[in-house]
């Protein structure tokens, strides 16, 4: 059992991929989505990848992400957050950023699969239940 437990491992390891070189704050707004299907932010326009911001402070949003089990919090700032969220059965990572518009109140989002085509809703889903945690 051990044997094939440490086979796996670097399978699992893989599932993470890298971190993205290309997300952050430009001009003002988060990365647009790639075209594939796996990714959400209030930023775009087409109704594949288009979700509303959230209305609430990026205080209120940290609270709510350090109360689930599969976000790591990887950095913070005044108006700025990024957080790495781990799949428990196959270990994927989806990076998920947020950006305080203080103008509007609104926090902007943008969540989106490291690997892969398609996310079966799940960076949309993660999202709406952030929305939730923060009412």
């Amino acid at each position: 059992m051990k044997k094939s437990l440490l086979s796996i491992i670097p399978f699992l390891a893989a599932c993470a991929g890298e971190p993205p070189q290309n997300i952050g704050v430009q001009n003002g707004r988060l990365t647009p989505c790639p075209e594939s299907p796996n990714c959400v932010s209030s930023f775009a326009s087409d109704s594949e990848h288009a979700i509303d911001p959230i209305a609430a402070s990026l205080e209120q949003i940290e609270g709510a992400l350090l109360q689930l089990p599969a976000a790591n919090i990887v950095s913070a700032s005044t108006d700025y957050l990024y957080a790495e969220f781990t799949s428990a059965i196959m270990g994927f990572v989806d990076d998920v950023e947020f950006l305080h518009d203080r103008a509007s109140g609104l926090t902007h989002v943008r969540s989106a699969s490291r690997l892969g085509y398609s996310d079966l809703g799940a960076n949309r889903k993660r999202i709406e239940s952030i929305r939730d945690a923060v009412k």
